[in-house]
């Protein structure tokens, strides 16, 4: 909204019996008159927020004093301010809601500030005794007194947030608790973990031989992560990796206990302290409740709900705590065997430090399977490459052969084939026949005439016997290979 530019009166300017003190605007409050204002005045779109500071710089700085006069201090009464303008009820609907407890209305958030900002039970007594004043006092204090006539009331808020976080504390405890069962049933059952674990002593003493390490009958299991530290000669692979390897080329059965362990890694998130303390506070609730129920005053108001719904809910929270309780127990039971299983202290291993190394060894094996097929498939395919080569470097040598040996062929001289086919052309005619239909240049030949018999027997004015002809050709073959 824009902004009316005067010059306030700050309380301590004012007397007991100033007029400001006991003006009382907020009867003319008005929705509608708050929205038309917003409409003609409205500087920003944040009109919500803005009209919400028209009146507290009216009404709360003239009331101001009044903190001087009576019982909240300045910081209890600016908290409840806040939170009474973030919730927005009515403080009648605020206390019904507390008596009735109604789930359709109760809220999380709406108890823990209420747990949070409520004035001391001294401060409640002090402001019911101001009831008849309760036009004169302001906001936080008249909601403190309007909150004053529930009796027990930090110990009904108390109860109500219990059960509004109930289901979401066993939903947090009890996985936890599963996690970890199962982690230590599985690293105690698993039969590839096992074999593992023996390949690893066998050829740890192995590599220990003359030293102080040497014939060790076991190992902590922490040692697993540090398998990836140990280098071969060559630094092209770790003992981890070799481990991977002969798995897999001799015990393949080995390669499954990655999987066998799947609940290893949860149970590593696991902290025994925390559990151990959430059932704690838990039982704490649950018996504060209890309590809370037994000694609770009776009363003839209807609208009070609290023993009715409470009551069938502590004896569900207590059945369900006791469940919780039993299956701890039986985990912490297991874990003490899983110590006495690889022979170490449970005590002074904590659950998050043994399933931690566990996890991070598992995601360092399947790393190494991982990588070892890569390698594998790159000398693979490397090794193909130079099969190829070698391959193409073959046959282009034979390639050269062939036609090395075709050049010694035409350096020796088929003559016999080459006399064959001139022959055999001459015989057919096809060595002189002429596309073009020749004319006779001595008039008209029989077909029974010598050049009619031996189609190109005749050169100019002569005529060729066959032998002449043959020689001829032979030479001219000759010439042309030469030449070549």
């Amino acid at each position: 909204m824009k902004r009316v530019n005067w010059s306030k009166i700050v309380p301590q300017e004012m007397s007991e019996n100033c007029f400001w003190i006991k003006v009382k605007e907020e009867k003319f409050e008005n929705p509608d008159l708050f929205a038309e204002l917003s409409v003609c005045f409205s500087s920003q779109s944040k009109v919500r927020r803005d009209v919400k500071d028209d009146p507290e710089d009216k009404v709360p700085q003239f009331k101001k004093k009044a903190k001087e006069l009576r019982i909240l201090d300045p910081k209890t009464a600016q908290n409840l301010s806040i939170f009474l303008g973030s919730f927005r009820l009515p403080y009648e609907e605020i206390r019904d809601i507390v008596l009735e407890v109604d789930e359709e209305r109760l809220s999380e958030s709406l108890i823990q500030n209420l747990i949070k900002n409520l004035p001391e039970p001294k401060q409640l007594s002090a402001l019911a005794e101001l009831k008849g004043e309760y036009e004169e006092l302001v906001e936080s204090e008249q909601f403190g007194i309007v909150m004053s006539s529930v009796k027990l009331l930090r110990s009904r808020l108390n109860g109500i947030l219990f059960k509004l976080t109930f289901e979401e504390q066993v939903n947090n405890i009890r996985p936890d608790i599963m996690n970890v069962t199962f982690a230590c049933e599985e690293v105690k059952k698993s039969e590839s973990f096992s074999k593992f674990l023996e390949l690893v002593l066998l050829v740890g003493n192995y590599m220990n031989a003359g030293s102080r390490n040497a014939q060790t009958f076991g190992f902590n299991l922490g040692f697993l992560v540090k398998l990836r530290d140990t280098k071969s000669i060559s630094h092209s692979t770790t003992l981890l990796h070799f481990l991977a390897e002969k798995c897999e080329e001799c015990y393949p059965t080995m390669l499954s206990f990655p999987d066998e362990l799947e609940h290893v890694e949860d149970a590593s998130k696991v902290s025994a302290e925390i559990l151990k303390s959430s059932l704690s506070t838990m039982e704490r609730h649950i018996q504060r409740l209890e309590n809370d129920i037994e000694n609770f005053p009776k009363r003839d108001d209807p609208q009070d709900k609290f023993v009715e719904k409470l009551s069938g809910f502590c004896k569900h929270a207590r059945e369900q705590y006791e469940k919780l309780s039993t299956m701890h127990k039986n985990m912490q039971k297991l874990y003490e065997s899983i110590g006495s299983f690889f022979a170490f202290d449970p005590h002074s291993v904590s659950l998050e430090d043994f399933f931690g190394e566990l996890a991070n060894f598992r995601i360092l094996f399947m790393e190494a399977v991982k990588e070892n097929h890569k390698k594998r498939e790159m000398e693979e395919k490397i090794k193909r490459a130079k099969l190829a080569k070698e391959k193409a470097e073959r046959e282009k040598q034979e390639r050269q052969q062939k036609k090395k040996q075709l050049i010694d062929m035409n350096k020796e001289g088929d003559e016999t084939g080459v006399m064959d086919s001139l022959m055999e052309a001459l015989q057919s005619g096809a060595a002189f026949r002429d596309r073009r239909k020749r004319t006779p240049r001595n008039g008209d030949q029989s077909p029974s005439s010598p050049s009619s018999r031996w189609p190109g027997a005749a050169y100019g004015n002569r005529t060729l016997d066959r032998r002449t002809v043959l020689e001829r050709s032979r030479s001219r073959h000759n010439a042309n290979y030469q030449a070549r």
